[in-house]
């Protein structure tokens, strides 16, 4: 999995390439706690390129969720398909995360 980075501004917006899935997990979770410690927890997560999530990637997503609300922030993302959306609602975890259509509308929310 590839795991793009890009600025906007003071928020970093994170765009992983691939399956979320056991093999790439953890890559995600630390380039993610490494970015949340680096912009003060101004972070998007743009899903637009992640085909499908398992157990594994929902874990990772909900390591970085808890790390934020630490910080009394909340895990944006933005760019989410229908399976991964649907995956997130049945496993009763969607309500654990910012979702937003897009990058420009996920950044604007930090305002």
């Amino acid at each position: 999995m590839q795991i793009e980075t890009d600025r906007q501004g003071a928020v970093t917006v994170l765009k992983p390439r691939g399956p979320l899935v056991q093999k790439d997990a953890e890559a995600l979770r630390d380039k993610g706690m490494e970015t949340i410690t680096s912009t003060l927890g101004r972070m998007v997560l743009d899903a637009s390129a992640v085909a499908y999530i398992d157990s594994a990637g929902i874990e990772a997503l909900l390591d970085l969720a808890d790390e934020l609300s630490n910080a009394g922030q909340a895990l944006k993302l933005c760019g989410v398909n229908e399976t991964i959306r649907e995956v997130l609602e049945l496993t009763d975890v969607a309500s654990q995360f910012e979702h937003f259509e897009d990058i420009p509308t996920a950044v604007r929310s930090f305002l």
